[in-house]
């Protein structure tokens, strides 16, 4: 499903990933792990065909550098932060967007019924279809989310990368985001590859586990092989297990309250 090999890249001339190399299986999911400047959305940004890099990246059947652009949106989709909507287009408007890669000769050939069915299945799946009408600039950020997942879901890749997707949303709307991504990727042909800042809800997507620092790579392999406290200490610099012990006593203590 994904493989790269030697992969470096950066910005203005400073190299930000160094060398990174991983393959991951069929019929898995992966958490890309890391402090903040470890190079995880860098190393996505690759994977996407959206930075330059040097090496060899193996995506969705597409390799890289070659493959041209149209092919790899066709493949490979990203769910990333979003900023508010500025356009008032409906909902169902933003989701179709997702089909545009699949238009032989763009907007002008128009939407065919196939287009049409798998923007409406998109929108039952991220469970917005009562919104289907409405303006995206009067959605709330949860609500917003849902929309561009349901945009990528449009697409329909066989890999979906997430760059913090969560990020500022409340703990409802994260839940039922990752919920979405595990029944989507649990399909045969599909995977995940996910950065995120929370390590509980990356392992509860995640398969295999990639922990980054300083660009390198740390640790690759199954997640009960890489989440260990020496190499989540080595990576993030604090003792990891400790502050999850702490947090999971406090969390039984309040549970025990009436």
């Amino acid at each position: 499903m994904l493989a790269c090999h030697n992969v470096s890249a950066g910005y203005d001339g400073a190299e930000v990933l160094h060398k990174v190399s991983f393959e991951l299986p069929a019929g898995k999911n992966l958490a890309v792990l890391g402090p903040n400047g470890a190079g995880k959305s860098t190393l996505l940004k690759c994977i996407a065909g959206l930075l330059p890099f040097t090496g060899r990246i193996a995506a969705a059947g597409l390799r890289l550098p070659g493959a041209k652009r149209a092919e790899l949106a066709r493949q490979v989709a990203i769910l990333s932060q979003q900023a508010g909507a500025v356009f008032p287009y409906t909902v169902r408007e933003v989701v179709m967007m997702g089909r545009y890669v699949h238009l032989k000769r763009g907007l002008l050939r128009g939407y065919t019924q196939e287009d049409h069915v798998a923007a409406e299945e998109a929108l039952a799946a991220a469970g917005i279809i009562e919104l289907a009408q409405r303006p995206v600039t009067q959605l709330s950020g949860g609500q917003l989310q849902r929309v561009f997942l349901a945009q990528v879901l449009a697409q329909q890749p066989q890999l979906i990368l997430l760059d913090e997707p969560t990020s500022h949303l409340d703990l409802r709307v994260q839940a039922e985001l990752l919920g979405y991504l595990e029944r989507w990727s649990a399909q045969p042909g599909r995977a995940v590859v996910g950065v995120l800042h929370d390590i509980n809800q990356a392992l509860e997507l995640a398969d295999m586990v990639l922990l980054l620092r300083d660009g390198a790579v740390l640790a690759y392999g199954p997640a009960a092989d890489v989440v260990r406290p020496a190499l989540l200490e080595a990576t993030y610099g604090i003792d990891v297990a400790a502050r999850m012990l702490a947090s999971l006593e406090m969390w039984q203590a309040i549970a025990g309250r009436t």
